[in-house]
């Protein structure tokens, strides 16, 4: 918005054919949702899981409905749960994920989606912050339940393997392989139910669904879905409601509608469905659209995105700038790129224009950014398809949003000037799990603060600056790790970039880059030069370190807080070392 205005500027390049305000949703509740898609489109496959080597295994919307049934009557009826009650979920992408997730909404319960790499610590905070009773985990990471029960409320434990649903001869090389090859079986010493178990157990007392969502609202609570842990502090739990869940499934659908074809598409979900980003869009807003969602349970190294990309027909995928990165840098994929592709979709972090012009070169199609938070459910605003987006900007506010850029005082920004991003809409949390203060602290008149720094143009686009948190104040002046790491990362050799602030004497911070370099890397001095020839003295890096990797979140984004940690406890480390520190 503008200074001191109350209501967004029109956007003058929205298309015609896409509404400003969200179309009234036919659904209350996410089981609403599930039991409508499932009854369309009943024979469809949903969901298929494709492992590296291309071994399968599919469910079908009748299927996943019948299962996903059949583990809401076990919460309820064997574990005892009751409405309200928290279940945590900690397992890779894979065809178990939306039976379980399904069910514990269908059980009126809430989903405390947990990230299956935390350690045990992180685990017993999650766990013990939300009030978890139950938890639903990959068999591989169990070695860590008898550290992680005992402290927590966790009194039923259900174990899933990561062949689940696959074919018999299929799931039983995979199983044979997991445990005689990879070693990555650890005995399970808690007392537990495998997932088959506890579904056949839930098919015999099926009945009594309807009264498990009698009292589901669209204010009623649908997830617990935790931020901030290992990056930005203490994790906390926002809560988001059926209603913010299925609103912004609908908001982004709409806003997709004129490129989506309800029953036909094929999305390749690489992005973990326990984050917000593809919980939403690829799990919830894809089945919504009758759509084959092909399941990658781990995408590093990309090659094992390679079999999905040959076997079947992809015509959407979601990820990350990392991951369009590190897909365009394999030969394999660049010599022979996906045929069937109508557009991606990128969140999480700044998409790299380099990455975006490289992709549509490579690709013949775009990758459209957008822009939202967990706290959001995720998604605030949206690049529309039809060509009418704009390159290197987050698009426009989806619908039914309000956004605006407000100064250090609240009051609202000119067009083109930089402020805090603010927002308000059927999608944004009501606030954080037991966490009074926190929620004050994020609020302001009502308007959610996103702690990022944007600006909008006059056609109502919004483009990130950068995090708040992560601006470089160099000798007074403001410099956004963003856009010296555009700058770096469109340079011949670099993979990756990821750009910080070091402490200096001299200027209070100085700009650090460490870099991920391919064949024929630049220098330090080539860096330097190339940043000289377009970034004011003061964002050029005083300091280039070449590294083989950088610290990246679940999703591929790269993490800058353990950049400077390392920075700062490394300061005088050569790049060998620093090298070390990072892999």
């Amino acid at each position: 918005m503008g200074a001191g205005e109350d209501e967004s500027p029109e956007p003058s390049a929205v298309p015609a054919d896409v509404e400003h305000e969200l179309v009234p949703p036919p659904f209350r509740t996410l089981p609403e949702l599930i039991a409508n898609a499932a009854a369309e489109y009943a024979d469809t496959v949903a969901f298929t899981q494709c492992m590296p080597n291309g071994m399968n295994g599919s469910l079908t919307y009748a299927q996943v409905e019948a299962l996903s049934d059949a583990f809401a009557s076990y919460l309820r009826e064997d574990v005892g749960l009751k409405a309200g009650d928290r279940v945590a979920v900690q397992m890779p992408n894979c065809l178990s994920y939306p039976v379980v997730a399904f069910g514990i909404l269908k059980a009126g319960c809430v989903l405390v989606n947990t990230n299956p790499l935390y350690t045990a610590s992180e685990m017993i905070h999650q766990f013990s912050d939300s009030g978890a009773k139950a938890l639903v985990i990959i068999d591989m990471f169990a070695d860590r339940l008898p550290e992680v029960v005992a402290p927590t409320d966790v009194e039923t434990v259900v174990t899933v393997r990561i062949g689940e649903f696959f074919p018999p001869v299929i799931a039983g090389v995979i199983r044979l392989v997991q445990k005689w090859w990879n070693r990555s079986l650890p005995a399970i010493t808690v007392e537990h139910t495998g997932l088959q178990a506890a579904l056949a157990s839930g098919r015999e007392r099926l009945g009594k669904a309807e009264s498990y969502v009698a009292h589901l609202d669209a204010d009623s609570l649908a997830a617990l879905q935790y931020t901030g842990g290992g990056t930005t502090g203490v994790a906390k739990g926002a809560m988001l409601s059926h209603g913010n869940l299925v609103a912004n499934t609908l908001q982004m659908m709409q806003l997709l509608s004129t490129h989506i074809r309800p029953g036909k598409e094929v999305v390749l979900t690489a992005l973990p469905m326990y984050h917000i980003f593809a919980f939403t869009v690829n799990l919830i807003g894809f089945f919504h659209e009758g759509a084959r969602n092909i399941l990658i349970p781990s995408p590093r190294p990309p090659s094992n995105l390679k079999r999905a990309f040959e076997n079947y027909k992809i015509t959407w995928t979601t990820g990350v700038n990392t991951l369009f990165n590190a897909l365009l840098n394999e030969r394999w994929f660049s010599e022979n790129p996906p045929k069937h592709l109508v557009a991606s979709a990128a969140g999480g972090m700044a998409l790299h224009e380099s990455v975006s012009e490289r992709w549509r070169g490579v690709t013949g199609t775009p990758i459209v950014e957008g822009y939202g938070l967990t706290e959001t459910s995720p998604a605030l605003t949206f690049n529309p398809l039809g060509g009418v987006g704009k390159d290197g900007t987050i698009g426009i506010p989806v619908p039914s949003t309000d956004i605006r850029c407000v100064g250090e005082d609240g009051v609202g920004e000119d067009v083109g000037e930089d402020g805090e991003l603010i927002a308000r809409g059927p999608q944004v949390t009501s606030g954080y799990w037991n966490r009074p203060d926190d929620t004050a602290n994020a609020m302001l008149d009502g308007w959610f603060r996103t702690g990022d720094i944007a600006q909008m143009d006059e056609d109502g686009y919004f483009t990130i600056v950068d995090r708040k948190k992560d601006m470089v104040l160099v000798s007074g002046f403001n410099v956004y790790p963003n856009e010296v790491e555009e700058r770096i990362a469109a340079m011949p050799g670099v993979l990756e970039v990821g750009v910080i602030g070091m402490p200096d004497e001299k200027t209070g911070e100085s700009v650090r880059a460490y870099i991920v370099a391919t064949e024929n890397p630049p220098t330090e001095a080539e860096v330097i030069a190339h940043c000289r020839e377009a970034l004011a003295a003061y964002k050029v890096p005083k300091s280039v370190r070449f590294v083989e990797e950088l610290p990246k979140s679940p999703i591929g984004k790269i993490l800058r807080r353990e950049l400077r940690a390392i920075g700062v406890t490394s300061a005088t480390a050569s790049i060998e070392t620093q090298g070390r520190e990072l892999s």
